[in-house]
Parts: structure tokens; C-alpha cells; sequence
């Protein structure tokens, strides 16, 4: 994997492409002088444990021949306070589903994305952070 970063001012807005050409924007909040002109770096971190796990599940629903008609997700992130630096500590996931969709077939496909395929959230794991995840189907 190649990614390139080119810093867009004079503080820290940066536009980070993937070697596919997919673009990001990532900046600095103002306490520090940035301009919120994109996603911070750890609020992408989350962002991607959210897309790892949303990818397996859409993957091992389809198998099963689920019909995927609405998915979201929200997850609910803490860092370490008072430490440098400062890890994630919590993650709260929630999955939330909506079509033709057995409840037992949607709780089993997050549980191995979780604890088997999402990369993501073996990282965050290892560095320390406690990750907890609920799913809803048809709710």
C-alpha cells in the first residue's frame, strides 16, 4: 500500500491519496491552529475500524443471502485522558440493520468480523482499547 500526503497551507491541512486515487482531507483542530478542513487522523482511525467491520458484515450477509436494504453504524469512541500519547480506551459500536435480515444471522456475521476479519479492530485491541458492539435489526 502507497499513500501520499501534500500539506494544502501553512498549518496542517493535508490531502492524503490512496495509490487508487481515492482523496481525504485531514486537519488540526483550531485549539491547536488547524481549521477543521477535514477529519482528524484518530477520528479517521475510528472511521475505519467502522468501514473494516461494515465491509465484513456486508460480505458474510450476502453469502447467506440476507437482504441488506438500510445499514448504519454509530460508534461512541474515548481516548486516554491526561496521557501522551493518548490511546483509544473505549470503542462502543452499534450495528444498526434493516431489510430481510435474520437477527441471529446479523449478531453471528458482526461477532466474526469483530473477532476474526476486521483488522481494524484487532489493532485497537492490541493497543489497549476495550471494544464493545450491539446490533439492531429492524429496529
Amino acid at each position: 500500500m502507497r499513500i501520499e500526503l501534500k500539506r494544502l497551507d501553512d498549518a496542517f491541512h493535508f490531502e492524503a491519496v490512496s495509490e487508487t486515487g481515492n482523496i481525504v482531507m485531514m486537519d488540526a483542530g483550531e485549539n491547536i491552529g488547524g481549521h477543521n478542513k477535514g477529519v482528524r487522523p484518530m477520528q479517521m482511525m475510528i472511521m475505519g475500524l467502522g468501514g473494516c467491520s461494515a465491509i465484513d458484515v456486508v460480505l458474510i450477509l450476502k453469502k447467506q443471502k440476507q437482504v441488506i436494504e438500510d445499514f448504519q453504524i454509530s460508534i461512541d469512541a474515548e481516548r486516554e485522558k491526561d496521557k501522551e500519547p493518548a490511546l483509544w480506551e473505549t470503542v462502543q459500536i452499534h450495528f444498526k440493520l434493516k431489510g430481510k435480515i435474520e437477527k441471529e444471522k446479523a449478531e453471528r456475521a458482526v461477532q466474526l468480523s469483530m473477532d476474526k476479519y476486521c483488522s481494524v479492530s484487532k489493532t485497537l485491541e492490541i493497543a489497549g482499547a476495550k471494544i464493545t458492539y450491539k446490533v439492531s435489526v429492524n429496529e
